[in-house]
């Protein structure tokens, strides 16, 4: 069984075909902290988001070191003029499967306690739009503050997954369909991880999500694909 298992991933790996991305991809220089060109062609994330200003974020060496490289990547930063902000990403896999992974795991490594993790939807485009599916998360740390205190953050995070048409916030559905599409037609579905947190203090949670909710109803409709 596992010679026979191994032959078979081996067969479906060499007959692989890679799906089409579910967000959309430009032509435009992926770049690392020093302002090396990394790669060609980027994910696009919306520069015109009403009340903000915006602008790229250039990817950390640490995560261009730990991905796949024919990984894809987008970050950017979106300010308020009140001060508040909302910094997306988005990861688009390749080949390789491992370039996607679940965000809890990031938060507990940079310090942060998940206090709650839910399955919600935003509603995107109207009446004539669509639910989008998606998890909410609430996690806190300590920080170092201005005057040298360390004070508890709240991080509002929402995040889902999207292929060709297909939208999850769920990592086991994703990594299922996955399966059984390469199974079945021998194309491997090509996912994207994206994200949007933002900071704010302790209580102050559903006001920021209720802000993160119209930024993405806004914005997701300028770079997934359906």
């Amino acid at each position: 069984m596992v010679v026979g298992s191994g032959l078979l991933l081996a067969a479906l790996k060499k007959n692989q075909q890679l799906g089409k991305p579910g967000v959309k991809v430009v032509a435009e220089p992926l770049l690392d902290e020093d302002g090396n060109i990394v790669a060609e062609h980027s994910v696009y994330l919306p520069s015109d988001v009403s009340g903000y200003l915006s602008q790229a974020v250039p990817m950390q060496k640490t995560v261009l070191d730990w991905l796949p490289g024919d990984t894809l990547f987008a970050q950017r930063y979106y300010g308020a003029t009140n001060g508040f902000w909302i910094n997306m990403g988005a990861v688009l896999m390749g080949g390789d499967r491992t370039s996607i992974h679940q965000p809890q795991y990031c938060l507990t490594g940079q310090g942060y306690r998940v206090e709650s993790d839910l399955r919600d939807t935003i509603r995107v485009g109207g009446e004539v739009g669509y639910d989008l599916p998606i998890r909410r998360i609430v996690a806190r740390g300590t920080m170092r503050g201005p005057d040298d205190r360390m004070v508890e953050l709240s991080r509002v995070l929402v995040y889902w997954f999207a292929a060709d048409g297909r939208l999850t916030s769920e990592h086991e559905t994703r990594m299922w369909e996955q399966a059984v599409e390469q199974m079945k037609t021998g194309v491997l579905q090509r996912w994207a991880y994206v994200t949007c947190f933002a900071p704010c203090l302790p209580g102050e949670e559903a006001a920021a999500f209720a802000k993160v909710d119209a930024f993405i109803a806004e914005a997701a409709p300028q770079f997934i694909l359906r």
